[in-house]
């Protein structure tokens, strides 16, 4: 998958336009850089388009502890946009990654997250929700 991939998988999960999308993804994948370990980050950049890696590469070793809401937070104020976009553009990024990198980095992430977070990427898979033959509603 490439970014404009990515970031078009996210724009319709979230049901907003592509350059939010775009914003979205960068502050979710920055602000998931803060909260889990540079090692793992760094690994998830690895199986991401390269556009997409800088946020994840640059996180520091250790992971900060916060909450979801803190998470979100951050994600909208990087973002400029406001909390319900926020919300709904991290639940979209966070399914978009679970469905493009590994399983067990995909576990690996969620372990070094609170449980939270876990319900929030376990939104439907976007192949699961797309319509089937004809044209985009």
């Amino acid at each position: 998958m490439d970014d404009n991939q990515f970031i078009d998988e996210v724009a319709e999960r979230a049901n907003v336009v592509r350059e939010q999308a775009e914003a979205l993804t960068r502050a979710t994948l920055w602000t998931l850089g803060e909260r889990i370990t540079g090692g793992e980050a760094r690994h998830i950049a690895a199986q991401l388009p390269v556009e997409l890696q800088t946020p994840l590469v640059a996180a520091e070793e250790e992971a900060e502890g916060f909450s979801l809401d803190e998470f979100i937070r951050r994600t909208a104020e990087r973002a400029g946009v406001d909390r319900g976009t926020a919300d709904i553009g991290v639940a979209a990024v966070l399914a978009t990654l679970r469905d493009t990198i590994s399983g067990d980095d995909v576990s690996h992430m969620m372990s070094q997250l609170p449980l939270e977070f876990r319900e929030v990427a376990a939104g439907p898979r976007l192949r699961d929700v797309r319509p089937t033959g004809g044209d985009r509603p």
